[in-house]
């Protein structure tokens, strides 16, 4: 079964071109160690929300930009083989040495697909999430998303990815537990949407607010208030060679 390593970091904004080509490094280590696909989007809408937001989860500055990146494996074992291994190779002391953020504050964790529709790789800008659920409401959640995905269809979106949190480590400074003020028994959440473009989803989500104007809210089967989200554009996917592409130049930050 196909699965993800999810992270979350604050990047220097400065340094963006600089984590580019950090990025480049670590996708040669990692599909030596087996990884399948690479995924890396620069955050150009995150907002600060009223109980946590992505910024609070990584501990950003001012001048840092959260980033939001997948690693694709084919299978579980392969990641945690890889995990045990990537220490002892010399590309990853020389990777190490040069890193161009703080990886103390670096957010991860290992997470199996729960529910995938469309086209959840190759786009230029995705959404991405990070929330925390109760264990027990693992079918709930489950079927609404699968309920909500013709919505966003509707709308542009080219596909959804909903992960669950199989081995998500407790950090010594911060993890994705207490990004999410996670309670006991809940578990994390990675998930992403993929959009054409930044427009499309803006418009999407204006869309999908209206047409929930006068209607009841929906019970969710997780807490709400403390979900986190961003708008990311896509500067690394190991599929596209590494390249990286600005599908709004002005989102640029080098």
């Amino acid at each position: 079964m196909t699965y993800y390593t999810g992270m979350i970091a604050a990047i220097p904004t400065a340094k963006r071109q600089a984590y580019i080509d950090h990025l480049r490094r670590a996708w040669h280590l990692l599909h030596k160690h087996g990884a399948s696909r690479m995924v890396e989007g620069w955050g150009v809408d995150v907002p600060t929300g009223k109980v946590t937001d992505l910024r609070a989860a990584v501990q950003a500055r001012a001048d840092e930009t959260v980033i939001f990146n997948w690693i694709e494996w084919p299978d579980r074992a392969t990641s945690d083989a890889a995990w045990v291994a990537m220490p002892g190779d010399p590309d990853m002391a020389a990777l190490d040495k040069d890193m161009p953020f703080d990886g103390k504050r670096l957010i991860q964790g290992g997470f199996e697909p729960l529910m995938e529709a469309g086209t959840v790789h190759g786009a230029p800008y995705y959404q991405g999430f990070l929330l925390a659920v109760p264990e027990q409401n693992k079918a709930a959640y489950d079927k609404m998303a699968r309920d909500a995905w013709p919505m966003f269809e509707k709308y542009g979106c080219l596909g959804i990815a909903e992960n669950w949190g199989v081995d998500v480590p407790h950090g010594k400074l911060t993890d994705m537990y207490r990004a999410t003020k996670a309670e006991p028994g809940e578990v994390a959440v990675f998930s992403w949407t993929a959009w054409p473009d930044r427009a499309t989803c803006d418009r999407a989500s204006q869309q999908m607010m209206s047409d929930m104007q006068g209607q009841p809210m929906p019970e969710m089967p997780f807490d709400g208030m403390r979900m986190m989200w961003g708008g990311f554009q896509t500067i690394f996917d190991s599929a596209e060679d590494g390249t990286y592409r600005d599908a709004d130049p002005a989102a640029r930050a080098d």
